[in-house]
């Protein structure tokens, strides 16, 4: 199946296949073509070039699709979602309003335990329903790569279970999926003040089930304070890179307590969140292949901090944006309104903050040779806005919904 794009006001975030991530100064560079037409086959991108050129360049097309003069941007890419859960949790939000902080809640029995304790009672096929009115959301809203963890069943079965519906829905959208393994989210509540014996559960139990099942891509840890030390990510990481699953993980959102760290040495795909992290976390992460992944939406819900990512841009680092969609901390999967945030709150320009939700972020989920970017070779999955004054207007405009048509 042939299909041709015609008519596109702007086409932007062109950079070459090769091109797997940017950094620093690179990423205020978005290639773009105005009043272009783009040719995609079995939907892998083909050519592209300008109106003027359409009789002469364009290979013929089965499909013609009119962009009446819209943008055609690369699909936003969400490197860090909880999307599988069971239900919301307002109540908590209530408490936050009423000054309880994340910790406070979690020390009373909510936060991550709550979605567990739900998860648990919840079927498999009722998560898959709940999980895949979500991901059809995010599709609607731009986003056509997306990564999602477990970490809500916090045992064996229940992990198992998340990670199951995870593949369910990966046969059930054209968006690209990756998953993780998050079985160190937090604490069973059954080995409450026996956290060495919970690691110990992940380690020869649920990390071997898990791969027995090819269930996850990556393997991810909480690694902060009041979850698991270094010493224990270090453990949890060493096995699941025995087992063939490289690591992802979350650090410095509440202290830098040496996650960053534990991550840049065991080669981590990405390094999540970061509010916290310090000028001696950033420079661990110069010349390694980690990407610094931040995630605006916390900070923005939870009233926290935001994490430094023009510090980071300009000491020449790649950052990733990613919604952290999730009940309690992030409800949202909106990358647009992730763009706004990392442009207002981060100070980042805005091809910075668009680069940082395509090329980077899929790169943060191994996916950038593939997704990310406009290049003869790379998927089609693409954004069609309606006609937009300027690329800029895109963060600029942060509640209006711009995109009319999602290709997959």
């Amino acid at each position: 199946m042939t299909s041709l794009l015609i008519n596109i006001g702007l086409l932007a975030g062109i950079h070459p296949k090769e091109q797997l991530r940017l950094q620093g100064s690179e990423m205020c560079h978005i290639g773009t073509m105005g009043n272009a037409w783009l040719h995609f086959k079995d939907g892998i991108i083909t050519a592209f070039g300008t109106m003027e050129s359409l009789d002469h360049e364009a290979p013929p097309a089965d499909n013609v699709i009119d962009a009446c003069g819209g943008m055609v941007l690369p699909c936003w890419c969400d490197p860090h979602t909880h999307i599988v859960c069971a239900g919301s949790r307002e109540g908590e939000f209530v408490d936050k309003i009423r000054g309880l902080s994340y910790a406070e809640i979690a020390r009373r029995g909510g936060g991550i335990l709550n979605s567990a304790d739900r998860l648990h009672e919840m079927t498999e096929d009722e998560l898959f329903e709940q999980s895949l009115q979500r991901l059809q959301r995010m599709v609607d809203n731009g986003t056509g790569c997306v990564e999602i963890k477990s970490g809500y069943g916090l045992n064996t079965e229940d992990e198992l279970k998340m990670l199951r519906v995870v593949r369910r829905l990966r046969e059930h959208t054209k968006a690209a999926i990756v998953s993780t393994f998050l079985g160190a989210h937090a604490v069973g509540r059954e080995y409450a003040g026996r956290q060495g014996e919970y690691v110990n559960l992940v380690i020869e139990e649920m990390i071997p089930a898990v791969a027995s099942e090819h269930l996850a891509d990556y393997i991810d840890v909480f690694c902060d304070k009041g979850f698991f030390t270094p010493e224990e990510t270090a453990r949890i990481l060493k096995a699941g890179i025995a087992h063939g699953i490289r690591p992802k993980i979350h650090a410095s959102e509440l202290a830098s307590i040496g996650g960053v760290e534990v991550a840049v040495a065991h080669n981590a795909l990405s390094v999540d969140h970061l509010e916290s992290a310090t000028d001696a976390d950033l420079q661990l992460l110069h010349g390694s292949d980690t990407m610094p992944t931040l995630l605006p939406g916390t900070s923005f819900f939870l009233n926290m901090p935001y994490a430094r990512g023009r510090k980071m841009i300009d000491e020449g680092l790649g950052i990733a944006l990613a919604s952290d969609s999730n009940p309690g901390s992030t409800p949202s999967g909106d990358m647009k309104f992730v763009v706004s945030l990392a442009c207002i709150k981060m100070r980042l320009l805005p091809a910075e903050a668009i680069n940082a939700a395509t090329l980077n972020a899929a790169y943060a989920m191994g996916l950038s040779d593939k997704y990310g970017s406009i290049a003869v070779g790379k998927r089609a999955a693409l954004q069609v806005t309606e006609p937009l004054p300027s690329l800029d207007y895109i963060p600029y405009a942060y509640t209006h919904h711009v995109v009319k048509q999602v290709i997959l």
